[in-house]
């Protein structure tokens, strides 16, 4: 059976201010002339459809449109709601769309009941485990703990029970939404470190034959067996080495894995650059960043006059200015949010408790404090985002 395998779309996201639609419908054109190109079976979708859980109108009919043109094409799309939508408003009409093959998993009661197909070799059970936010579902999953890993165990283990109560030989696929160990982050990801840990060991996922990931924004091989697909676009410079791409994925009557890279389209590529003003705009080996998105490092030790104005006139799409002077304070001219920038929550309650206090940082007992509050305060958030 062929899957393809993608997440992280994040519909209705800007970059740095620009308005990234036009993007992400090329994108879904993309997607959906690969499924047909390439007779896949079958769409993974592992999270992160929408970037806010009331995402925009125009987001919502993008959304619309491309269910609408999956299901005239007969193929099943299995979905799941990631940490930046809201779990209920995806899930609205699911059962109706279930009826054009669109099925949308975002109730963490049902990670052990899975979608099933077949192809000649026989039946493939796919199970939609939605991000699970620990201290919301520990109860509903029989969890041993409130934590990642306790929470993503007990899915998997209802995984695992389901699993073994079907024909011998019925193949299994898991679609989850997490942070994994040995993945790299990127900046644009949205913490959810919870009791000051944010990822899981890939163990968790023994005994089924592919994981389909979501959340982290690079493409990612963690096993042959357990991989992210990562973002189809850039959300942040971070990601500007990243390789866009989605997984296409033939899963074989043994169980066997065959994976490809279906590249995604670029809308515009992105640049990191550093250095004096002067060098940035007199070097020719730049020339080929002159139509990207810029992230421009000034290093002069005297800030220049104008440097985004005359930035501008020769990369035309230059969208990031950081100061960070040779010889001075690290990021000492940066602004606010250039400073938290790729920090934990953690990390930035801890960084404010040394500042306040003249250096002295915060000891165990404090950063436990700390840790619980941040996570009560994100428990109440989730709580609050499910009652609207």
């Amino acid at each position: 059976m062929r899957f393809l395998h993608t997440s992280d779309w994040h519909l209705g996201r800007s970059f740095h201010r620009v308005n990234l639609l036009a993007a992400q419908r090329a994108f879904l054109d993309h997607l959906v002339e690969t499924v047909r190109v390439r007779e896949v079976d079958a769409v993974l979708v592992a999270g992160d459809v929408y970037d806010r859980a009331v995402p925009p109108l125009a987001a919502v009919e993008l959304f619309d449109d491309a269910l609408h043109r999956l299901a005239e094409l007969g193929v099943p799309t299995v979905m799941i709601s990631g940490n930046h939508d809201s779990a209920r408003r995806l899930g609205v009409g699911a059962g109706l769309m279930r009826q054009a093959g669109i099925h949308l998993r975002t109730d963490p009661a049902g990670c052990g009941t899975p979608v099933l197909l077949a192809d000649a070799h026989g039946p493939v059970a796919c199970y939609g485990l939605p991000y699970l936010e620990p201290a919301m579902v520990r109860d509903t999953l029989g969890a041993p703990r409130a934590d990642h890993a306790a929470v993503l165990g007990a899915a998997m283990d209802a995984v695992r029970a389901d699993l073994a109560d079907r024909p011998a030989g019925t193949r299994s696929v898991v679609l989850a939404h997490a942070f994994v160990t040995g993945g790299t982050a990127s900046d644009s990801e949205r913490d959810i470190t919870v009791g000051g840990v944010a990822s899981v060991p890939a163990s968790v996922f023994d005994g089924v034959d592919y994981v389909a990931l979501g959340h982290l924004h690079g493409c990612q091989t963690l096993t042959e067996r357990v991989r992210y697909s990562g973002s189809p676009l850039a959300y942040s410079f971070s990601e500007a080495a990243h390789r866009k791409s989605s997984w296409l994925i033939d899963l074989g009557a043994d169980g066997t894995v065959e994976a490809e890279r279906i590249d995604c389209p670029v809308p515009r590529p992105l640049a990191r650059l550093r250095g004096p003003l002067q060098r940035l705009l007199d070097d020719p080996e730049l020339a080929r960043h002159e139509d990207s998105w810029v992230e421009a490092t000034l290093t002069d030790g005297v800030r220049p006059a104008e440097p985004m104005a005359r930035l501008t006139k020769r990369f035309p799409h230059v969208l990031s200015l950081v100061f960070d002077p040779e010889g001075g304070p690290a990021r000492s001219s940066a602004s606010y949010a250039q400073r938290l920038r790729g920090r934990s929550d953690q990390e930035i309650a801890e960084d404010f408790v040394a500042h306040v206090r003249s250096g002295r940082g915060a000891d165990d007992a404090e950063r436990a404090e700390l840790r619980s509050a941040i996570d009560e305060v994100r428990t109440a958030d989730t709580a609050e985002e499910v009652a609207r």
